[in-house]
């Protein structure tokens, strides 16, 4: 009697088992990247102000700047982390994930490519992008790691870089996009595998939590309806061809202002006015102890370059420095004579 009760009724289909239904996507997370975003392109078009030499401020070497670069990196990586904790808390769609895996790697191709054109001398070799896509298959391990793993390896992520002796193997090129070397670095936008992948690592701490604390329902009942937040949330949904179109289109912009209006452009900074002789200089001295004119403006120019990224340049051009500036700059110099 209990099989006969199983069985489907002759003329009816049988029952299936009531799936649970695909997760809603959740307007949060894209209007934090929305909002990303707009940070992104304020400091942006700030450094292109400053490349253009339209304001004085030099937005590299400036320390709040770099800080509020670091604050927008970070908040994108971590966002990385969230949504892989959010694209899978049913199960992995593998086609998804890879679709969207191969645009990021190739949208990373075409910002070396085109920062290469541009710029060869400093291009983008492993940057924002590249990042994401090598962390978005690194981070999969970690997704089925219990919550208090996932922290630790965070923390050691943030960690490491200050712990690890540095081998002159870390310095070579091929190694250069772990972080854990101490070569300077140039590059338009360097995003080093450490320590910046314990934010995406804290990103999936943090869609845990969030999950569990205040649960998936009530995540996904808040709604981008304000129109600054639906703006934000439709931008954060188009974030891949948003990043690569704005700051080809800044510098269309600025380059055809400077173009037409040429006064508005100030003077070369002292720094980059001093970079000349200073490579000169150093140009000297390096090809007297026996090294070809190619390594040694490579090497002065890394130098320069290091100097000027540590905000020790002033200070290296007139000699006055404290005990620890001078080791510093000393082992820049050292660094970069390596070449390794």
């Amino acid at each position: 009697m209990t099989i006969a009760a199983a069985e489907p009724v002759a003329g009816r289909p049988p029952e299936r088992p009531q799936e649970r239904p695909e997760p809603r996507r959740i307007d949060l997370v894209d209007t934090l990247r929305g909002a990303a975003l707009l940070a992104m392109f304020a400091y942006h078009f700030a450094w292109d102000l400053s490349f253009f030499r339209l304001i004085a401020t030099d937005v590299v070497a400036h320390t709040g700047w770099r800080w509020f670069a670091h604050g927008i990196a970070g908040t994108f990586l971590g966002l990385v982390g969230a949504s892989l904790v959010l694209a899978t808390r049913r199960h992995l769609d593998r086609g998804a994930y890879l679709r969207r895996l191969a645009l990021v790697a190739g949208a990373a191709a075409l910002v070396t490519a085109g920062t290469y054109a541009f710029m060869p001398d400093a291009y983008v070799f492993f940057g924002i992008l590249h990042h994401i896509a090598v962390a978005s298959v690194i981070a999969l391990p970690f997704l089925v790691l219990p919550t208090l793993a996932v922290a630790g390896a965070a923390v050691t992520a943030f960690a490491l870089p200050g712990l690890v002796a540095v081998h002159p193997a870390l310095n070579g090129d091929l190694l250069l996009w772990i972080g854990l070397g101490d070569r300077p670095i140039r590059s338009g936008d360097f995003v080093p595998l450490l320590p910046w992948f314990g934010c995406v690592l804290a990103g999936i701490v943090a869609a845990r939590l969030a999950l569990a604390l205040v649960g998936e329902d009530r995540l996904a009942a808040w709604r981008a309806r304000s129109r600054p937040a639906a703006l934000l949330a439709a931008m954060g949904r188009h974030s891949l061809p948003i990043y690569l179109v704005h700051q080809p289109l800044f510098i269309a912009l600025l380059s055809a202002w400077v173009w037409l209006l040429p006064a508005t452009a100030g003077p070369p900074r002292a720094a980059d006015a001093d970079t000349g002789p200073f490579i000169q200089s150093c140009l000297k001295a390096c090809t007297s102890g026996g090294r070809t004119e190619e390594d040694c403006r490579d090497a002065c120019e890394c130098t320069a370059d290091g100097l000027k990224r540590d905000n020790l340049w002033g200070q290296a051009l007139t000699g006055r420095m404290s005990t620890a500036e001078r080791d510093r700059v000393g082992e820049i110099a050292r660094i970069c004579t390596r070449g390794e």
